[in-house]
C-alpha cells in the first residue's frame, strides 16, 4: 500500500512536469495563440473522444448542462489563447508568474459562486500576491502586454476552475471536457470566421515540427493529463493534488531557464515577484490544510 501511494505521488508530479511543459510547447510552436488553440482543442476533442468510445461511455447529458458546458469551453478557451498570447509577447517566466496568481482571484470567485464568507486570510494573502505582481511589473515594464494578458489569463483559469468544480460533482470528467473542448472549437472557428482572416490556405499551412509540438501539446499535456489527475485524485486527496500543481509555475520557469536561456534570464525584482506570489499560493493551501484537519473531530 505504502508503494502504491508513493507510485501515484511520484505519478502527480509528472502530471505537474507536464503541466509546466505547456507553456515550454508555446514558446516552440511558431503558430499564434488563437489558430494554436484551435488545433490544440480540436485534437484534443479526437482523443478524448477515443477515450470515451474505447471505455463506453455515454455521453448525452441534459441540454441546460450542454449550456452551461459550452460557456465553460468558451472560458478555457479563452484562457488559452490569453495564456499563449502571453508567451508570444513576453516570455514563459513572466506569463506563468502571472498565472500564479489565479488563487487570488479563485479566493474571490469561489466564495461568489458557491455564496459562502470570504474567508480573511485570504484576502491577506490576495494583497500579498498582488504586491509580487507589482514588483514584477516595475522592474519588467517592457513586458506589459504580456503580464496584463497573464493576469486576464489567470482570472479565466480562476474562474474556469471553479465552475467546473460543480460540474465534476455531477458528471464525468471526460465528458465534460468533451463538451467544453468541442464548444471552444466552435467559438474561436466563428472568432476567426467573424474577425480574422478566415480558414485560409495559410491557415492550414503548419510546419512538420509545429504538428508534432501540437501532438503533444494536445494527446500528452490535454488529454491524458485531464484525465490522468482525476485517477491520481482516487489514491490522493483533491488538496493534495490542488496544492501540488501550485508548483506547476516552478517546474515551468525552471524548464525554460534551462532550455531557453537567452530569454529567459529576468531582473533580481523579478525573482522576488515571482517568490512571493508562489510562496504565498502555497502558504495559503497549508493554512486551508491545517485549519481543515483542525475541524474535523479527533
Amino acid at each position: 500500500m505504502p508503494n502504491a501511494k508513493l507510485k501515484n505521488y511520484a505519478h502527480l508530479h509528472l502530471l505537474v512536469f507536464i503541466a509546466g511543459f505547456t507553456a515550454i510547447l508555446g514558446e516552440l510552436i511558431s503558430i499564434e495563440a488563437i489558430p494554436l488553440v484551435w488545433y490544440r482543442m480540436l485534437m484534443a476533442t479526437v482523443f478524448i473522444y477515443v477515450y470515451i468510445a474505447f471505455k463506453r461511455i455515454k455521453l448525452k447529458v441534459p441540454n441546460k448542462v450542454i449550456v452551461k458546458l459550452s460557456l465553460a469551453g468558451i472560458i478555457i478557451a479563452l484562457h488559452w489563447i490569453t495564456f499563449f498570447g502571453a508567451i508570444k509577447v513576453s516570455n514563459i517566466s513572466i506569463t506563468l508568474a502571472m498565472f500564479s496568481s489565479g488563487a487570488f482571484f479563485a479566493s474571490f470567485l469561489e466564495p461568489l459562486i458557491y455564496k459562502r464568507k470570504i474567508i480573511w486570510y485570504e484576502i491577506v494573502f490576495g494583497l500579498i500576491v498582488i504586491f509580487g505582481v507589482f514588483l514584477i511589473t516595475k522592474s519588467e515594464l517592457h513586458y506589459i502586454k504580456g503580464i496584463v494578458l497573464g493576469v486576464v489569463s489567470a482570472f479565466l483559469s480562476a474562474l474556469f476552475a471553479v465552475l467546473n468544480g460543480k460540474f465534476v460533482e455531477q458528471y464525468k470528467p471526460s465528458v465534460i471536457s468533451f463538451y467544453e473542448f468541442i464548444s471552444g472549437v466552435l467559438f474561436i472557428t466563428v472568432f476567426i470566421g467573424v474577425f480574422g482572416t478566415g480558414f485560409n490556405r495559410e491557415f492550414f499551412q503548419i510546419s512538420s515540427s509545429d504538428l508534432w509540438y501540437l501532438f503533444l501539446l494536445a494527446s500528452i499535456c490535454t488529454a491524458y493529463a485531464f484525465i490522468a489527475s482525476v485517477k491520481v485524485m482516487q489514491y490522493i486527496s483533491p488538496y493534495t493534488v490542488v496544492l501540488t500543481y501550485n508548483l506547476e509555475p516552478i517546474y515551468g520557469i525552471i524548464l525554460a531557464l534551462i532550455l531557453f536561456p537567452e530569454n529567459e534570464i529576468m531582473s533580481v525584482n523579478f525573482y522576488y515577484g515571482a517568490t512571493i506570489i508562489i510562496a504565498a499560493v502555497l502558504l495559503n493551501g497549508l493554512l486551508k490544510n491545517w485549519k481543515s484537519l483542525k475541524s474535523k473531530p479527533s
